[in-house]
Order: structure tokens, then C-alpha cells, then sequence
């Protein structure tokens, strides 16, 4: 059976104008990426689902880890493009089975991911994907995690990479990304 693929609007499309710039927030001195203006516009959403799907398929993909919170609105329909299954990570607490823990620090402090310990194993393929790629703290520990548990990540995918942060340098697989600010 053929992967479905979503039907582009266009053959290119300049996302720029789907993202809005939130100055200070969460905190003085952010220029915060929204992407909830992409996220409203079915031909924005689409092209860059089927960008995303488009690079990844032919390659084995049996799960699609989205990272809490805006991962999960990104890798669900990227699973389904490419024919892969949906795997959620959490903030801690927030599974409702048995799960591991891989803790990060960030600038201001610590924080730490979940998984549940059986949802990825030895025998899956795995594409990690986020919205916005910073400082990278959260994919490195969401790589981890995935690995600690037995999957093989064969990428990681976002909507934006803040390029100029030197978030991708952290991640130890490579990072694909629809938008990069330089």
C-alpha cells in the first residue's frame, strides 16, 4: 500500500508570513516564534506537514516521537503521511503508564522529559520531531530517551530552527528543519 501524501497548495510556499514574531515573552528580552497563525492555515499546515513527510519517507520510519507540546501537532500528521505509528513525550507525571525519565538543564533551571518504557522498542525506526529548535536541551533529551529504551532515531525534524542559538549542535542525529533563522 502507497504512503498517502497531502496534497500541496503550491509547489513552493513562503511560510514567513504564518509566523509571528511575540516580543518578551515568556520573558523580557524573547522574540518569542509563534506558530499558531501556520497552525490556522490548512495550505500553511499542509505544505509544511508534507515538507516534513517528503524528506523522511523511503526511510524505514516506524514511529514518529512528537515532543509536549506543539511536537504533538506536528508529528501525528507526518506519522500518518508517512505510514508510521505516534509516540508521545511527556513532562513528568503526565503518562499514564510505566515510564522513564531523562532529565536536561536549561538556562534558568532544570527540567526533565517522559516516555512510556514500552512504547518504543529495539525493532522500530524513529523520527523526532518539535516545533522550534533553540538551545536543543529538550531533543537532546528526548533523543536520549528514545534511545535508552531501544529506538533508533534516524532524525529529528521542526518547523523552525533558531539556527543562530546553536541548538542543533547539541542533538546527535541529524536535524531537518522547514524554516531556519540564521
Amino acid at each position: 500500500m502507497d504512503k498517502p501524501t497531502i496534497a500541496l497548495a503550491c509547489p513552493t510556499m513562503d511560510l514567513t508570513p504564518f509566523i509571528r514574531d511575540v516580543p518578551d515573552f515568556p520573558k523580557p528580552g524573547i522574540i518569542f516564534k509563534d506558530i499558531t497563525p501556520l497552525l490556522g492555515n490548512h495550505q500553511a499546515l499542509s505544505y509544511a506537514v508534507e515538507l516534513i513527510a517528503k524528506a523522511h519517507r523511503g526511510k524505514g520510519i516506524t514511529k514518529v516521537v512528537g515532543i509536549e507540546s506543539r511536537g504533538f501537532i506536528i508529528a501525528p500528521p507526518v506519522a500518518l503521511a508517512i505510514g508510521a505509528g505516534f509516540v508521545p513525550i511527556r513532562k513528568p507525571g503526565k503518562l499514564p503508564w510505566k515510564a522513564i525519565r531523562e532529565g536536561y538543564n536549561l538556562e534558568y533551571g532544570n527540567d526533565a522529559v517522559e516516555i512510556h518504557e514500552d512504547s518504543v522498542t529495539d525493532q522500530d525506526v524513529v523520527l523526532m520531531i518539535d516545533d522550534v529548535l533553540a538551545t536543543g536541551g529538550t531533543m537532546e533529551a528526548a533523543v536520549k530517551l528514545v534511545r535508552r529504551v531501544g529506538g533508533k532515531v534516524i532524525g529529528t525534524a521542526f518547523l523552525i530552527d533558531l539556527a543562530f542559538l546553536g541548538g542543533g549542535t547539541r542533538i546527535d542525529s541529524p536535524v531537518f528543519s522547514v524554516m531556519r533563522y540564521t
